[in-house]
């Protein structure tokens, strides 16, 4: 007989993982249900009991207002719940090949704690076909429980913008999905009890799967193509940002720009995709070559500055560089998959010595992430070039001649995200 499925007074909720995506999660759902959040870094788990979180995406009020929630780093505070969501990273490995290690750590975590009647459901990104072929048998092993007769499993894929203060967890309409009719609905009623933006119930967990991997998958190969043309253009000496302008006066033209293509999700998830079309045999062209074009740009934006300096008559080797900021995006701390690194890898193959100043990100985390030590206060007329590379609202405020004032009399000026006018800077993608 096909155990029940938690009733709605005696949901006890456990959200895996209290990161970017799993904190505002489990503080939501924190308001209404018992939760337990949990993760395995004990300073993390101790930071969120003094209400503080170093993402900044939760407030100390918003934690405070979540009344049922609590975090721990003990996994055995796991066992009393009968809902548990999995919120932890999928990144990609040296290869670019899907790095499924945390998922199936958190998968058997959920197989020690689960019994029966239990629901496992999924938001970390993955390939179509994971949940089922991946997390279920791991829970299926560690619970000696059976898929869909003990217990159910679910995916409902996060869709959280790091930073963005306008669209948050419960404004995003949420994809839901179960491993049975009865799953399915049980998930998306949960989930449409917090989120106030509605859901969309998908017809299988395959199907949300891969609706989140497109999402961004598609966007990864839009930015591709208006980076491309910024190649071109760059070329032809046209401007692309007027170039951009002029074509957005169609209705109907996307409003993509170029940049640097970095953060947990745009620079990753189209791999996930790549990596299973590949398993079934098909090569995919397009998602990879805007990937390989997207990860070149640190290097080209490296190349343009050596090239604007070279035409001032300034020698390379020994030059020193100030790059502002380090986050993958400008206004938060977030430092995963950040491809300003590329531009400072570039550099320094030109024997250039290069200073990074971000006041968002943690110094002691781009240490231990990237080996690069911020400079606190970069000093005024040092540097030969300046890349503003993010526009955090604190290198906007400055204005080009604050950024400029960095530089020694003749320095660059290259403005990566266009935040300046264009006519008080030397170079722009």
């Amino acid at each position: 007989m096909t155990a029940p499925l938690p009733e709605r007074n005696d949901i006890r909720i456990a959200v895996i993982g209290l990161g970017y995506v799993g904190l505002p999660l489990a503080a939501a759902f924190g308001r209404t249900y018992p939760t337990v959040g949990f993760d395995i870094d004990a300073a993390r788990v101790e930071q969120l009991r003094r209400h503080h979180d170093q993402t900044l995406e939760m407030s100390e009020e918003e934690l405070r207002a979540s009344t049922h929630l609590e975090c721990t780093a003990d996994a055995e505070a796991l066992r009393r719940c009968n809902v548990f969501i999995v919120t932890v990273p999928t990144p990609i490995d040296e290869y670019k090949r899907p790095d499924l290690r945390p998922l199936e750590s958190a998968s058997r975590t959920v197989g020690r704690a689960i019994s029966r009647g239990g629901v496992a459901i999924f938001e970390s990104t993955v390939y179509p076909g994971a949940t089922e072929e991946v997390c279920v048998p791991i829970i299926e092993r560690e619970s000696g429980l059976r898929f869909n007769e003990d217990f159910h499993a679910g995916y409902s894929p996060e869709r959280i913008n790091p930073g963005d203060k306008e669209h948050r967890l419960e404004t995003i309409l949420k994809v839901t999905s179960g491993s049975t009719p009865a799953a399915a609905d049980f998930v998306d009623a949960l989930y449409a009890s917090v989120i106030t933006a509605g859901t969309h119930k998908a017809s299988s967990i395959r199907v949300a799967e891969a609706a989140k991997v497109i999402e961004n998958t598609q966007r990864d190969v839009n930015i591709a193509l208006i980076n491309e043309l910024a190649l071109i253009f760059g070329r032809l000496g046209i401007d692309t940002h007027e170039v951009l302008e002029a074509a957005g006066t169609k209705w109907n033209f996307l409003p993509f720009r170029p940049g640097l293509v970095g953060g947990h999700c745009i620079g990753v998830d189209p791999y996930y995709l790549t990596h299973k079309a590949q398993q079934i045999g098909y090569h995919p062209e397009v998602i990879l070559a805007g990937r390989r074009i997207n990860d070149s740009m640190g290097g080209h934006v490296a190349q343009r500055v050596v090239k604007l300096m070279q035409q001032r008559g300034l020698h390379t080797a020994g030059a020193r560089v100030l790059i502002l900021g380090l986050a993958f995006k400008e206004n938060c701390p977030d430092l995963r998959n950040t491809r300003v690194t590329d531009i400072i890898d570039e550099l320094r193959t030109y024997n250039v010595a290069v200073d990074v100043h971000d006041p968002w990100v943690s110094p002691a985390q781009a240490q231990h992430e990237y080996g690069i030590s911020p400079v606190a206060e970069p000093a005024q007329g040092q540097y030969d070039a300046v890349i503003l590379a993010v526009s955090h609202r604190q290198f906007v405020a400055l204005g080009a001649d604050g950024v400029r004032a960095f530089g020694k009399p003749g320095s660059v000026v290259f403005d990566v995200k266009r935040a300046l006018p264009r006519d008080a800077v030397d170079g722009c993608l």
